[in-house]
């Protein structure tokens, strides 16, 4: 009895004290209760105040009101019982343009008052300017941290917090660390991320992680990571914890890395070493983690094939082996994984850019399969039925191989869980039914190249969860229906490029300006819309609209405020008008092309104010006036074309000095004047230098040879261009480039250069007033592919030293007042296609070759001296052809001698023969008797000659043979 009155008095004791607690929420129904400590909430509200929140982000964050309770506020949380802050979560989140609403500022030291803070995440924020404070080491409950992409620092102070857990604090900033000691401290950490930190300098990673006993996940990718010290391999020991390990994008080497690698945990599910520099055939010793679930090894250069173990590998979902040089026919690799238990596990497989060859076999078997990445091989045939019966297939990659056929609606009819269709850059037709309703729903769609026009596609009516779409070069000559730009609020890519679609396009900015991610990439180039251009959206960071006939003028830009574009090409229409002068609200601009339009009046000078900008293209227009001092604040151009204007003035000084990362640099025709400043030596990087086409004077100066680029024989990139990263939801990154072009006279025509571009060496200072001998440092530009100096007043010989541009192709010295002989070292340049030397005032003769002789003679045309192949006038010392070891007198009494030799003679020489031969054969065959005469007249000479030359058998043998003839 007395043990329940004794139970009976805990229970009242214990409901008191929670009917006290819940006292103030009871008392009063109308009153607001706040859980919210008030230190607490001012110092998130003075974090707040350090912070430029754009978006509003933290709108819920305040002292009015309704919003007092900061327990309720947007990425806080507290605890139930003692209503401290235990939560700040402020990450963006991944359905958010990566570029647009985030935090910027400072991380303010009144966290501190946040005793009892458990978890902090400000990751994915722009805190460029402000490491993390030191004070975040003084949170010493903090068991999660994540401060990735937002600090360009880290403090030792983390050491502190020696109950933490987790740890990301990855970093977009590139900042160098030195020793990492500091994170032995952390012993109860399980997941570390370092990622693109420069570790460098600190050569004791390898020992300090080896410490962190309980550590299940260790992420340093792009950290250069200093070698591994062989001595320390055999302390390294994280068999009972590492599960997660990513090494990817350090130059990791096969010596470096596998010793220690496969004396791992059998534990390890997932291992990334992408983006390293492992070599030769894939170990192995791979098939003692038989708990890898992924296994990613992209960007390598491992050759060979798949090795059967893999077909055993049970645990297996993720296999990529992208970017390598594996080789072998597709069916024998897919043979290996087919063999045992891993083609019921694995749910992707990606193989793209390799050089596997062969058709695409049967993959029925593979039941568990999401992802086949099979593109830029060089696989052919058509396309395997059996993919259709891949009924859980989310992607599908296959371009940028040799397939052929066509592809019909039933070969997508099991394919209900679709969500990425890659086909591009195929021979492929698609024929698909007009009223077709596909049974999946994209959410990318590349179709590149292949054939499905005249008409546009209906189908796409029914995708209304797409991402990307590239219907780019399908043959569509058709107007683009309204329900196209209303598909989906969240595409963030558009390519409808290379078709041959007309009308009026809708107003961009209503579609695309919405609160979805908008179109990050709109790429209409190359088709035959017209009329005024339409209000475009602000939050894009590709917008192509080149090469159509799009009229009027772009004062339209100055009523847009502030944007996100990266990429703005307007290039090849028929725009006029003067350029607008607001480009100060154009700070993102990284390329502007307005080039081949009717643009009139000056360069407005606010151009100036986009200072990222890197390639400016204002080619072929009517521009006037002298170039803006402001562009010179342009520093990081490297692409700068205002050829084909009515340009005036001298070439600026400042051109050289302050834009020294120019790798194209055409000013032709123009009307600039004066000579060419010594100052443009100081570009470095210059690989095309046009200055043709215009009045510019003086001597060439002698520092071209400054130019280190051209100098260089290789070239390691064929593109110029600009990429952008973009973020996906759910926080997939996708990559976007444009490739610069430029229009170049080559060879007498004007060519556009895009895709090789950065191929591109060329030199041409042609039609100006330049004179003076042509400076022999020009000669050390060995990476010249084109050099012009044609039509000017350039004087003196032509040096020896061209001999050394080896890999020229195009040469032009033409109409100019070049004297002396060809050089004979012009002969060896093996590469040279195209050669110009007409009038001039060169002389003598035309060096032997079969370089130089194989040019029609129009090339030496105009230097009335030259002689010699291919020119019909012969030199004087090919007029005769003297015998060796004769005198002069002997060349004369063989000349006079020779003068005997006349028709008459060839004449009389012929009558003798025919006399002759006649008068003796035509006796001895009328004759008999004087047939047998001669006959033995000649028995008996042989007879004679055989004994007298029998000492001399070879000689008898001889005498003897022709006596038979005779006979």
């Amino acid at each position: 009895m007395s043990s329940k009155l004794f139970l009976l008095f805990q229970y009242i004791a214990f409901l008191s004290v929670i009917l006290f607690q819940l006292e103030p929420r009871v008392a009063d129904s109308n009153k607001i209760v706040v859980r919210c400590i008030d230190e607490e909430r001012e110092a998130l509200l003075t974090f707040k105040q350090s912070l430029v929140d754009k978006y509003g982000i933290l709108s819920s964050w305040g002292r009015e009101d309704g919003k007092r309770d900061c327990c309720k506020w947007r990425g806080v949380r507290c605890s139930n019982t003692t209503g401290h802050v235990k939560v700040l979560n402020l990450r963006r989140s991944d359905d958010e343009n990566a570029r647009m609403k985030v935090l910027k500022g400072k991380i303010s030291p009144a966290l501190i008052k946040l005793h009892d803070l458990r978890h902090l995440d400000l990751s994915n924020n722009h805190f460029g300017g402000s490491p993390i404070p030191k004070f975040i080491g003084s949170l010493n409950k903090l068991r999660y941290l994540n401060l990735s992409s937002g600090t360009p620092s880290v403090p030792h102070q983390l050491q502190n917090i020696s109950r933490l857990h987790f740890s990301n604090i990855e970093n977009s900033n590139l900042f160098t660390m030195g020793t990492v000691e500091w994170l032995s401290n952390l012993s109860s950490l399980r997941h570390l991320d370092l990622s693109c930190i420069n570790l460098t300098k600190s050569s004791d990673w390898f020992l300090v992680v080896a410490k962190l006993q309980s550590l299940k996940t260790l992420v340093l990718r792009s950290c250069a990571l200093p070698p591994i010290n062989p001595s320390f391999v055999s302390h390294f020991n994280l068999s009972t914890s590492i599960e997660t390990l990513d090494l990817s994008d350090n130059h990791l080497s096969s010596s470096s890395v596998y010793p220690w690698l496969f004396n791992l945990s059998r534990n390890i599910k997932h291992l990334n070493l992408g983006y390293n520099q492992l070599r030769g055939s894939i170990p192995e010793a791979f098939q003692d983690m038989v708990s890898l679930t992924f296994l990613k090894l992209p960007s390598n250069e491992l050759e060979g094939g798949i090795p059967k173990f893999f077909g055993n590998m049970c645990s297996l979902n993720i296999l990529n082996l992208s970017i390598n040089k594996l080789s072998g026919q597709l069916s024998e690799l897919i043979q290996n994984l087919s063999s045992g238990c891993t083609m019921n596990s694995l749910e992707g497989l990606y193989l793209h850019d390799n050089d596997i060859t062969g058709p695409i076999p049967h993959l029925g078997g593979f039941s568990s399969l999401k992802a086949l990445k099979l593109g830029k091989n060089r696989l052919n045939g058509t396309i395997n039925k059996s993919l259709s019966h891949s009924f859980k297939l989310e992607t599908l990659a296959l371009a940028g191989n040799s397939f052929t056929g066509v592809i019909s609606e039933a070969f997508f009819s099991n394919m209900s869980k679709l969500q990425k269709l890659d086909l591009a850059n195929n021979s492929l037709t698609l024929k698909l039914s007009h009223d077709w309703v596909p049974p999946f729903q994209l959410k990318r769609l590349y179709l590149a190249s292949c054939k499905m026009g005249p008409h546009f596609p209906k189908w796409l009516q029914h995708q209304n969860q797409l991402l990307v779409v590239d219907i780019s070069n399908n043959r569509i000559s058709d107007t683009v229906p309204d329900w196209f730009w209303d598909l989906s609020n969240d595409i963030y890519s558009i390519n409808l490029s290379k078709n041959h679609m007309n009308g009026k396009l809708p107003d961009l900015s209503l579609r695309f300006d919405g609160t979805g991610i908008g179109g990050t990439c709109i790429d209409i180039s190359s088709n035959h819309f017209g009329g005024p251009i339409p209000p475009l959206p602000s939050n894009s960071q590709i917008l192509n609209l080149s090469k159509n006939k799009f009229s009027g003028s772009i004062t339209f830009l100055c009523s847009i405020g502030e944007n996100t574009w990266n990429i703005f090409d307007l290039s090849s229409n028929l725009l006029s008008g003067e350029l607008p002068d607001c480009w100060l609200h154009f700070n993102s601009l990284s390329t502007l092309h307005l080039a081949n339009n009717s643009f009139s009046g000056k360069i407005p000078k606010s151009i100036g104010f986009l200072q990222n900008i890197q390639t400016l293209s204002l080619h072929n227009n009517r521009l006037s006036g002298e170039l803006p001092l402001s562009i010179k604040n342009c520093s990081r151009l490297s692409v700068l074309d205002l050829g084909k204007n009515a340009l005036f003035g001298e070439i600026p000084t400042w051109m050289g000095e302050s834009l020294q990362n120019l790798i194209v640099l055409s000013l032709n025709s123009n009307k600039f004047h004066g000579n060419i400043p010594f100052q443009l030596c100081h570009l470095a990087l210059i690989q095309v230098l046009d200055l043709s086409l215009n009045s510019i004077s003086g001597k060439i100066p002698k520092c071209f040879n400054n130019f280190s680029a051209l100098t260089q024989e290789r070239s390691f990139d064929p593109t110029i261009g600009l990429g952008a990263y973009v973020w996906v939801p759910p926080g997939i990154v996708d990559h976007i480039s444009y490739l610069d072009n430029v229009l170049l006279i080559w060879k007498g025509s004007e060519n556009e250069y895009k895709s090789t571009l950065g191929l591109v060496k060329f030199l041409d200072l042609s039609s100006n007033k330049l004179c003076g001998a042509i400076p022999e440092e020009i000669m050390d530009l060995l990476g010249l592919i084109g050099l012009n100096l044609s039509r000017n007043n350039l004087t003196g010989p032509i040096t020896p030293k061209i001999g050394q541009l080896k890999s020229l192709d195009f040469l032009d010295l033409s109409i100019n007042q070049f004297s002396g002989s060809i050089p004979s070292s012009l002969a060896q340049l093996s590469r040279l296609g195209v050669l110009d030397l007409s009038y001039n005032n060169l002389s003598g003769k035309i060096p032997l070759g079969t370089q130089l002789q194989s040019f029609n003679a129009s090339v030496y045309a105009g230097n009335l001296e030259l002689c010699g192949l291919p020119l019909p006038n012969k030199c004087p010392d090919e007029e005769s052809h003297p015998c060796p070891g004769r005198d002069d007198n002997a060349n004369t009494t063989e000349d006079e001698d020779d003068q005997f030799i006349t028709l008459g003679f060839y004449v009389s020489l012929f009558l003798g023969f025919f006399v002759g031969f006649w008068g003796v054969c035509g006796t001895l065959m009328l004759n008999r008797s004087s047939r047998y005469g001669y006959y033995n007249f000649l028995t008996g000479m042989k007879d004679w000659l055989s004994v007298t030359a029998a000492g001399r058998s070879g000689m008898a043998r001889i005498m003897s043979l022709v006596f038979r003839v005779l006979i």
